[in-house]
């Protein structure tokens, strides 16, 4: 996150009602407080950055062999591709709570065609489908956050 994003997020937690505000992106951390937690700080927000630690080190050859479990994240198979969130927020399958999803795995998709719904600061934003496909895996569950760049879809385009 750069200085700008930081005050942004500083500004939201003066103007708002909330008392702390934590943002992770890129393996990094921003906690934003408006009650510091020692009482020798200043009375004004605090923000922590907080670097991520250092990767391990390499798997000696024993673990190497091990078998790896496999993760839904995994990268996609040649043939397919992943449908990335634009941005950050909260992923919803279906329009309203009891309507049907936008798509279901193995839905046929075509340019232009709703994928879900993005609500980010209070605002419902439609992802569309940027070229004709059919949906093989849903990556993300309904209601859950998304962050930007994650994958939402795997699709195998037509």
């Amino acid at each position: 996150m750069n200085e700008d994003e930081i005050r942004r997020l500083v500004k939201i937690v003066e103007e708002s009602g909330i008392a702390d505000l934590e943002v992770s992106r890129w393996g990094r951390k921003v906690k934003i407080s408006k009650y510091p937690s020692n009482s020798h700080q200043a009375a004004f927000p605090v923000t922590q950055v907080q670097i991520p630690a250092p990767p391990m080190a390499a798997p000696t050859p024993a673990q190497a062999a091990l078998p790896q479990p496999a993760t839904a994240a995994s990268a996609p198979a040649p043939n397919r591709i992943d449908i990335k969130s634009p941005m950050v927020g909260t992923f919803y399958r279906a329009p309203a709570p009891d309507a049907d999803p936008y798509v279901q795995a193995g839905s046929a998709v075509s340019k232009g065609q709703v994928l879900c719904i993005i609500e980010a600061m209070k605002l419902m934003n439609e992802i569309e489908a940027d070229f004709a496909c059919r949906i093989v895996e849903i990556l993300v569950d309904n209601g859950q956050p998304v962050e930007y760049n994650q994958p939402l879809f795997r699709v195998e385009k037509t």
